[in-house]
């Protein structure tokens, strides 16, 4: 009997938009029929699977895995808005978190500071027991779109009205995903894939196909592309697979952007999964990889720089404390460490100043009052990838 489907290839259906006859497409559920061919991508599974199981090993000797996390994190929020066009820097973010003047828009910045919230929020969800699931992509995307350019773009709601990608107009898209009407009954089906416990899909293969489907879906008018990358990292974290939410793949998508979308559309129209998990497993190995050793690497640096501190003397206790503040903001002025830390103004001046001449810190504005400090080794490892996409 011959098979009664081949569901990687979507279906499409014509729909009406402002009068205009228009192709949308429906995905079929997951996972593909005909099944993958795992053999194709063994040797790259194999490869990822072992980097994410280093780069999980690595979040347990940091001498301060929140630490590092809390800066992880934000240089991932970065890259995943400067795919949507967003033009902010690291150093613009901490000042903006600072309470300092931001070099680009207000928008940018907002959103960006709105993706770190929506990670903490979705890990701490996970960590209390709720499923990865419809509900909890609602919520956060709700954070993601609270303020910025995304606000007015029903934050929390699955879209009413269709949307599209490429092109002026639905009528000259480069794809339309599911019509309104028809969005839900795919997303039901994308949830029952979230939970499902199939022995032949380890963690890593469900979240490159998951990904995958959820762009095609686009379910939300807008942060799909945001939240969909992140789903990846949430997978992995609800399955065990990872113990911190380390694993962001934005930089290299960053800079593949344009193998990212052909290959988006290679599947949709040809099927072509087997060509995606290739190029997304070696994402997953590479930037594991680097995470691992920018892990490595902060360690280092951080190390070296305590024993250099060790060595003020008196003045070593507070300093040290001062340097433990600035692995968690590389950027502060000298009254936002006093009100942190809750030591007086000289102390922490003599504490900067004392660091500054060892050049583990650098005074970056000149000025007498409302100077600003940056810990620029720590910064430059943290920048790599980070500089923002030429229009």
């Amino acid at each position: 009997m011959a098979n009664p489907a081949n569901t990687r290839i979507v279906q499409h259906i014509v729909t009406t938009v402002a009068g205009e006859a228009v192709r949308a497409y429906l995905p079929s559920p997951l996972p593909p029929l005909p099944p993958l061919d795992t053999g194709s991508f063994l040797t790259l599974y194999d490869r990822a699977r072992g980097a994410v199981g280093r780069l999980d090993g690595v979040t347990t000797i940091l001498p301060s895995t929140p630490l590092f996390l809390f800066m992880y994190v934000r240089k991932e929020a970065l890259l995943s808005s400067q795919i949507e066009g967003t033009q902010s820097s690291l150093s613009d973010l901490l000042l903006f978190e600072n309470d300092e003047f931001a070099q680009v828009p207000f928008d940018d910045v907002a959103e960006v500071s709105n993706y770190v919230a929506a990670i903490d929020h979705g890990v701490r969800r996970l960590r209390g027991g709720f499923p990865l699931s419809l509900r909890l992509l609602r919520e956060m995307h709700e954070i993601l779109l609270k303020s910025g350019r995304g606000a007015a773009k029903q934050p929390g709601e699955f879209r009413r009205s269709q949307n599209w990608i490429g092109g002026t107009r639905p009528g000259n898209a480069l794809f339309v995903p599911p019509p309104p009407d028809r969005l839900m009954e795919c997303l039901d089906a994308f949830e029952r894939f979230l939970h499902l416990d199939d022995p032949t899909l380890p963690p890593l293969i469900r979240a490159g196909l998951a990904h995958v489907q959820f762009e095609t879906i686009h379910p939300f008018l807008d942060g799909n592309g945001r939240l969909g990358r992140l789903i990846v990292t949430l997978m992995l974290c609800e399955a065990g697979a990872l113990r911190e939410p380390i694993l962001y793949l934005s930089l290299f998508l960053k800079s593949r952007r344009q193998d990212y979308y052909r290959l988006l559309q290679e599947v949709r129209f040809a099927g072509a999964w087997e060509a995606w998990m290739e190029f997304f497993l070696t994402g997953v190995a590479e930037t594991a990889e680097q995470a691992a050793e920018t892990a490595r690497d902060i360690m280092s640096l951080f190390d070296r720089d305590r024993s250099t501190i060790a060595s003020f003397g008196r003045a070593a206790p507070s300093a040290l404390r001062v340097h433990e503040f600035l692995q968690k903001r590389p950027l502060v002025t000298i009254g936002s460490v006093a009100r942190e830390l809750k030591i007086s103004v000289p102390t922490v001046t003599n504490a900067l100043t004392l660091m500054a001449g060892a050049n583990i810190v650098r005074e970056i504005t000149g000025r007498q009052r409302g100077r600003l400090f940056e810990y620029p080794t720590y910064l430059r490892l943290l920048d790599k990838g980070t500089e923002p996409l030429l229009a």
